[in-house]
């Protein structure tokens, strides 16, 4: 086999081709492969970023509802003890109040008790004084009524 003239000529165009494809365009392929590559690891890092940032946000949510839902049932517990004292100072009220007006009663009854016998004592003594006019069959003067009464009174 002859190496002719074309076949250097095909040489020599191949070595121009390969030196231009790697002095001008390879260059440009490689950084737009190595940019592509940067951008897709710093989507990937990304993501990931946003995935470890979506957990914590879960995990704060949780933490969060967590305390919040400590804080309610404090807020009722609360609630049930100031209700349960309420309760307990109205019932002690109303016995309280309840003494009062049982005592108040008691009070009234007996001064009424007290007023009927008075009354029943000024009748008794009208009464004895009536009976005792009608069987000495004289009126006594009103002196002698009132010191006879008293004297009734003092006696019942």
């Amino acid at each position: 086999m002859e190496i002719n003239a074309t076949l250097i000529g095909q040489l020599i165009t191949f070595a121009i081709l390969v030196w231009f494809t790697m002095k001008f365009v390879w260059p440009p392929i490689t950084k737009a492969m190595h940019e592509r590559d940067k951008k897709i690891a710093d989507g990937l890092n990304a993501a990931e970023h946003g995935q470890r940032a979506l957990v914590e946000a879960k995990d704060k949510a949780l933490v969060i509802l967590a305390d919040a839902k400590k804080e309610a049932n404090q807020v009722i517990v609360e609630a049930h003890k100031r209700s349960a004292h309420l309760i307990e100072e109205a019932k002690d009220h109303a016995k309280a109040e309840s003494v009062r007006i049982k005592a108040q009663a008691q009070d009234d009854i007996a001064r009424e008790v007290m007023q009927a016998k008075e009354g029943i004592r000024k009748q008794l003594v009208g009464l004895a004084v009536l009976g005792a006019e009608k069987i000495l069959q004289r009126n006594l003067d009103v002196a002698a009524q009132s010191s006879l009464l008293d004297e009734f009174v003092a006696e019942i």
